[in-house]
């Protein structure tokens, strides 16, 4: 009987150490789970925004400057999220001679918004995303853009296709550039809202 209480003794407590030994790795995994949390927070807080990005990147040069001659800049800047079909340089070349010398001038600040803020989309829209919407929607989705104005997106040869208000088209060339704030994709051609 004694012996029988005294191993009852030690297993109580070889439980109780046990327990102890669990809770302490529990709390050692709760806080390195911490830890590997404020490290992805820290690492899309570091995360450049829109502008950033697509000031980093030579081919929208153009485009940057364009968004900040229309006092775009802290928009794009801002929370967001925010999905932007980003013309290259290329596509702003596509346009007749002079346009886009003439569109940054102070005087064209506000129809420079206009156009740029048409190539803007409230939320955050990646590639799958945006294929699925189109699929869901017998071929075409109609997305509204920050200025008011409608895009509607299809598939042409496995491709996003944005046709304008004006029946103009842009084909996304580069798609899911991630920025803190949103996400970039790349256009070949300028789209233009109603005139």
């Amino acid at each position: 009987m004694k012996n029988l209480k005294t191993l009852s003794v030690l297993f109580i407590a070889a439980m109780v150490m046990s327990c102890g030994e669990t809770k302490k790795e529990s709390k050692e995994a709760m806080e390195a789970a911490e830890e590997e949390m404020e490290e992805v927070v820290e690492e899309v807080t570091e995360m450049p925004t829109i502008v950033s990005v697509a000031s980093g990147d030579e081919r929208f040069s153009t485009l940057v400057t364009a968004v900040d001659a229309a006092g775009l800049v802290e928009t794009l800047n801002g929370e967001g999220p925010f999905t932007v079909f980003a013309p290259t340089n290329d596509a702003f070349g596509t346009l007749p001679e002079g346009t886009v010398d003439t569109l940054v001038k102070p005087e064209n600040k506000e129809k420079l918004g206009g156009i740029l803020t048409y190539h803007v989309v409230s939320g955050s829209y990646n590639a799958a995303s945006v294929i699925e919407a189109i699929q869901a929607n017998d071929g075409n989705f109609e997305i509204e853009t920050v200025n008011g104005g409608t895009l509607t997106l299809s598939l042409r040869d496995g491709n996003v296709l944005l046709t304008d208000a004006n029946g103009g088209t842009a084909t996304v060339i580069l798609a899911d550039v991630m920025a803190a704030n949103g996400i970039i994709h790349a256009i070949d051609s300028v789209v233009m809202p109603k005139s």
